[in-house]
């Protein structure tokens, strides 16, 4: 199960985690020396050069300045006497020491408190973690996830899950130091923890509801050939081990030779079947099974449906009045594991017509890719109850969110 998806992402973790090594072994390597180029001819005229004393120029004596005519000495002009200035008068007026404002006391200067000295890393802590650490910073996570990415989109993941895986990873391992021999392992652990965010838990036993209300209602709905009917039958024999009781509503008055297929499987497992003619209301039917339980003391309704595309706007309107009268406890979508995209797609354009509770998925154990089972419960914010794993009737397994895990190689 799943056996695609899972080679593809253990071929991609490992590309991823050896290119990461490379890359950081390349910057720690030390540089390779460079060799001097070996001497050519010119190299001894250049030492015979530089051996050889330089030449210094003799000095010569400067040339005699012409001679100058001698000037007479000019004597300076006498400076004037100077002017007498008369003594300052006293002022009559008493004289006042002006007030001196008080001085606040001086205060010693502030000590600065001193900072706490930062830990600082060793020279020798620097050096091993240089070697034995390595960072991924938020472009080289780009650039190594576009592989990744790929090979969701291969394996039918929806967008919106390769998005979260995306956001989960970069948030975990970028710009966060580990070890470089772990580098695999780190991947794998964070692409697990991002898988498993993906499953919505049920919240409910359905075995425990089922005790609780008689009867019970399940209404199964989905596209053509999803398998509900088989998945019906399966649940039915179920409820039998259980030692719960049951009975079918043929509600698929549409598609010719679906009450037959029914009644092939209730004859099988034991179980009653109520039914009206092809062309009659789906409703009715629904009710009168309801009806019938509720006389005989049965603890369970599995009612079938017809299979319906979201673009069918009569069908769509049929299934609607369905579950105005029959109110079920339960509505489930039944979608094939193995068409991937289409099923997550099929499952979301069913819960805005109506309101779904849970999702069986069907053909599990020969889908390959495993898309429909990482994506559905995410896309559509419903749990995945069961998983159908083979034609027998009690090939329906509970969904637990570790068999998706295994199979892709996570655990």
């Amino acid at each position: 199960m799943f056996k695609f998806l899972k080679d593809k992402l253990k071929q991609v973790v490992s590309r991823f985690s050896q290119q990461v090594k490379e890359e950081e072994a390349a910057q720690v390597s030390p540089p390779v020396p460079v060799s001097p180029p070996a001497p050519g001819p010119e190299a001894g005229l250049e030492e015979q050069k530089r051996a050889e004393p330089a030449q210094v120029p003799a000095p010569q004596a400067p040339a005699p300045l012409p001679e100058q005519p001698l000037k007479p000495v000019q004597k300076p002009a006498p400076k004037p006497a100077p002017r007498a200035i008369p003594p300052k008068q006293p002022s009559s007026l008493p004289y006042r020491t002006p007030a001196l404002a008080p001085q606040p006391a001086l205060q010693p200067p502030a000590q600065p408190q001193k900072e706490q000295p930062a830990q600082k890393k060793g020279i020798f802590q620097k050096i091993t973690e240089r070697f034995t650490k390595t960072i991924i910073s938020s472009q080289k996570f780009d650039e190594l996830f576009t592989e990744l990415e790929i090979a969701l989109l291969e394996g039918n993941v929806a967008i919106e899950v390769i998005e979260k895986i995306r956001d989960d990873l970069k948030r975990e391992i970028v710009d966060t130091p580990f070890s470089r021999g772990r580098v695999e392992d780190i991947i794998t652990q964070n692409l697990k923890k991002s898988i498993s965010g993906l499953f919505i838990a049920p919240g409910v036993d359905l075995l425990a509801r089922i005790s609780g209300k008689k009867p019970f209602v399940i209404c199964f709905v989905g596209v053509n050939g999803s398998g509900k009917t088989t998945a019906l039958a399966k649940l039915g024999r179920l409820l039998q081990e259980q030692g719960k009781t049951a009975v079918f509503a043929a509600a698929d008055t549409f598609r010719a030779a679906s009450i037959e297929q029914l009644q092939e499987h209730a004859a099988v497992l034991g179980i009653k079947v109520i039914r009206h003619d092809y062309g009659s209301d789906p409703a009715a039917v629904a009710f009168d099974a309801i009806s019938y339980a509720r006389a005989k003391g049965i603890d369970a309704v599995l009612i079938d449906t017809a299979g319906r595309l979201h673009s069918n706007t009569n069908l769509i309107d049929e299934m609607k009045k369905i579950i105005r009268v029959a109110k079920p406890d339960l509505t489930l979508f039944v979608g094939e594991s193995i068409t991937g995209n289409d099923c997550v797609e099929q499952a979301r354009q069913f819960s805005e017509a109506i309101p779904i509770d849970g999702i069986i998925l069907t053909k599990a154990d020969i889908d390959e890719k495993g898309g429909a089972a990482v994506s559905v419960s995410y896309v559509t914010k419903k749990p995945i109850l069961y998983l159908g794993t083979g034609q027998g009737y009690s090939d329906l397994q509970e969904f637990r969110p570790e068999m998706v895990i295994e199979s892709l190689g996570l655990s």
